[in-house]
């Protein structure tokens, strides 16, 4: 493995778990954590705050993880022109990334109308209350779903990148070479 491609498997990897973790935990602890405001009006401007700080981050994070793909694509692509179980995952994979960075895009612009009404009462970030206006409660409805699926589909993207991870794996052939240690074993079902 040379510098280049460990550098490209490490921006990969450190930019999917910051995406992964920084949503689940957006999403579990600081929307979560917000509702625990005793002020009403504070539960979504806390929020917002939030993720107006971990925005940078977060667009960072989905950079360097696109970064480290598109350089690992282009070390890999002898490899992916021959394996087709290769090929069929990094395509379904780019497609999940797409669908991710769309889904984290999307939710950042609803959590703008959010964060527009940060001094407007809430039962929660993402829970409408009888004095919440339409606005904010359309916009806390749709990230109520919303802020799941950016860490639902990292998740998905890590078993992926593992299953490709398998799939590099050089498999064994010396060892199993006619005359190889292995290849003398006597072996059940083996004659």
């Amino acid at each position: 493995m040379t510098t280049a491609s460990t550098i490209a498997r490490s921006l990969h990897d450190i930019g999917l778990a910051s995406w992964f973790g920084g949503t689940l935990m957006g999403a579990v602890g600081l929307n979560g954590g917000a509702a625990a405001a005793k002020d009403p009006r504070e539960r979504t401007r806390v929020s917002s705050a939030g993720w107006m700080k971990w925005s940078p981050v977060l667009i960072g994070s989905m950079a360097a993880h696109a970064a480290g793909s598109v350089a690992m694509l282009a070390n890999d692509k002898e490899r992916l022109i021959v394996q087709g179980e290769g090929r069929t995952s990094a395509i379904v994979k780019t497609g999940i990334t797409l669908a991710a960075g769309a889904a984290s895009v999307y939710s950042g612009i609803v959590g703008q109308v959010q964060s527009k009404h940060a001094g407007e009462p809430a039962a929660g970030a993402n829970q409408p209350s009888a004095g919440t206006s339409a606005e904010l409660s359309g916009a806390q409805r749709q990230q109520a779903w919303l802020q799941w699926v950016p860490p639902v589909l990292t998740a998905v993207l890590i078993v992926l990148a593992a299953q490709q991870g398998e799939q590099q794996r050089a498999t064994a052939p010396a060892l199993a070479a006619p005359g190889s240690p292995l290849a003398r074993l006597k072996l059940p079902g083996r004659s």
